[in-house]
């Protein structure tokens, strides 16, 4: 009977309570604690859904309240400074002081493990550079392109209005406005957030078209033209999957569209909106750079692109078949990495689907380079890049440019609560709730994103510099160094060579796998190509 002894002291304590009513009103306070504790014990007896209350009324609630604040307290309290959950407090640490402008400097010599597998390096130079500017630039269009654009290497990722709330995207633009970067808009369309900052917009067209929508939820040319028109409208980024759940549709229930959501989205009210897993336009990799070809005869002349988590590698390989035959080359490709975040994703997906950036990238690249097509194309690249040095290793092992979510969302005033399904995030940036997201001052949080991407670049030039570079895009594999066991190192190089240019289309061997597979993609199918025993 010790399991009900908790229930059974409450008890015990209401009716002392009720009696010592008599000497002193006093106690009507410990009366109404032990007698709300006994209903409490007495619901827990009689209920059935939970099997641990009704063993151990009452008490039986402490491990609910425990699993509550579980996150909490292991983030506060526990975990360490290098623990990923999923971004340690080393990676945030740094964020919100070059956010706030404050020292980020530390003491007392590093505290990673530069003995055990895993470690990574950049070489320095015995001559190093002294680089007075950091805002580095890549001039994204090809030949097709009538207006590139000159993007700064570090954007903010996709992250959608209605997934972000209105003042969170508010101080996103306008720190990407003062700073002169690039605003990736993510699949919920333009809102009217992001164009009151007034900062370089890269709209994302998904599955749903939303801002470029029939009312079947098909492409809309004549709605789609009128976006692409826009100034502040930049780059053109077709959606095909994204790192979190990529093969994974959406659905945004009917109760969760506000009237700005349906005006971002331009979609109805009162109605379930669905993003299929699927894109209706295409099926076939010749239709989807048809459709590429379509986009940017509507698209003012702005450079046309596609972001992708790499899935079957060959699928890829299908794609870069289709530029070839269609003569239809997008301006860039973003790979995202399935370490990228999203507000929620099935955990399966968030866990074993979709290929890490590093080995997506780097296929990307040497296909491209394989194809003889990468000098017409740019590659950036999304997925956990926070650190100068995270930017130097994506741009060594092939990207033009990397991209930031969680950065940047640190850098408005997450904390990593991971609340951002709930719509109860503590510090209002994932949320609709308007009582939450006012305690976001849109000033002061733009500036903060302002001097992260500047303190960020600025730390990048320096590490530039001890590379004895003169930019970021002179880094290239060699200038990595791993260790691959807990005595030996490997180079960038050894593990990640850039293939030598056009080798696919020479039929030549590779030690990688790529020939094999590109002989079985073909441009008319995304089924493989029989190419018999």
């Amino acid at each position: 009977m010790e399991r009900f002894s908790i229930f059974a002291a409450c008890a015990v304590l209401t009716l002392l309570s009720l009696v010592a009513l008599i000497w002193s009103p006093w106690f009507a306070l410990p009366l109404a604690i032990f007698g709300a504790l006994t209903v409490v014990g007495i619901y827990d007896v009689m209920q059935d859904s939970h099997a641990i209350l009704r063993n151990y009324p009452v008490i039986g609630h402490m491990r609910f309240l425990f699993e509550g604040i579980r996150p909490e307290i292991r983030q506060y309290l526990i975990e360490s400074d290098q623990d990923e959950e999923p971004f340690s407090r080393d990676k945030r640490s740094i964020i919100y002081q070059r956010a706030k402008g404050v020292e980020d400097k530390r003491p007392f010599g590093t505290r990673q493990r530069v003995y055990d597998a895993g470690y990574e390096w950049i070489t320095h130079s015995i001559t190093p550079k002294h680089l007075t500017e950091h805002d580095f630039r890549v001039r994204i269009g090809g030949p097709d392109c009538a207006k590139p654009y000159d993007a700064s290497i570090y954007n903010i990722s996709a992250m959608s209005f209605g997934a972000l709330s209105a003042n969170a995207i508010s101080a996103l633009n306008k720190g990407a406005q003062k700073g002169n970067f690039a605003h990736d808009t993510g699949e919920g369309g333009i809102s009217r957030y992001h164009r009151a900052g007034g900062g370089d917009l890269i709209y994302e067209i998904g599955s749903g078209f939303f801002g470029c929508r029939t009312h079947e939820g098909r492409f809309d040319a004549e709605k789609f033209a009128a976006q692409a028109a826009d100034d502040q409208v930049k780059l053109i980024e077709l959606k095909l999957s994204q790192g979190a759940k990529p093969g994974h549709g959406g659905m945004l229930p009917a109760s969760k569209i506000s009237p700005e959501i349906a005006e971002a989205r331009d979609i109805p009210i009162g109605q379930d909106c669905v993003s299929p897993a699927a894109n209706p336009e295409f099926s076939t990799p010749k239709e989807l750079m048809e459709f590429i070809g379509t986009l940017r005869r509507h698209a003012s002349g702005k450079p046309v692109g596609f972001k992708m988590c790499i899935g079957h590698r060959r699928k890829f390989m299908c794609l870069v078949k289709a530029m070839l035959e269609t003569q239809i080359v997008p301006d860039f490709i973003v790979i995202d990495g399935k370490e990228g975040g999203t507000g929620a994703a099935p955990l399966e997906f968030a866990n074993h689907i979709g290929m890490p950036l590093i080995e997506g990238l780097t296929f990307a690249h040497n296909t491209l380079r394989g194809a003889g097509l990468r000098d017409r194309i740019k590659i950036g690249a999304s997925g956990k890049l926070v650190t100068s040095f995270d930017i130097a290793k994506a741009l060594a092992l092939g990207a033009d440019w990397a991209n930031s979510a969680r950065g940047f969302m640190f850098a408005v005033g997450c904390i990593q609560a991971q609340a951002c399904h709930t719509n109860h995030c503590p510090v209002g940036v994932a949320t609709q709730d308007p009582m939450r997201q006012r305690a976001l001052n849109v000033v002061d949080k733009a500036e903060r994103v302002y001097r992260f991407h500047k303190n960020t670049l600025k730390a990048l030039a320096e590490m530039t510099g001890a590379a004895g570079l003169s930019h970021p895009r002179e880094f290239l594999p060699h200038h990595l160094l791993m260790r691959e066991g807990d005595r030996n190192m490997v180079t960038g190089e050894e593990v990640y060579p850039y293939l030598p240019d056009g080798f696919l289309l020479r039929d030549e061997a590779d030690d990688f796998g790529y020939a094999n597979r590109w002989k079985r993609a073909r441009a008319s199918s995304f089924e493989p190509f029989d190419i018999g025993p």
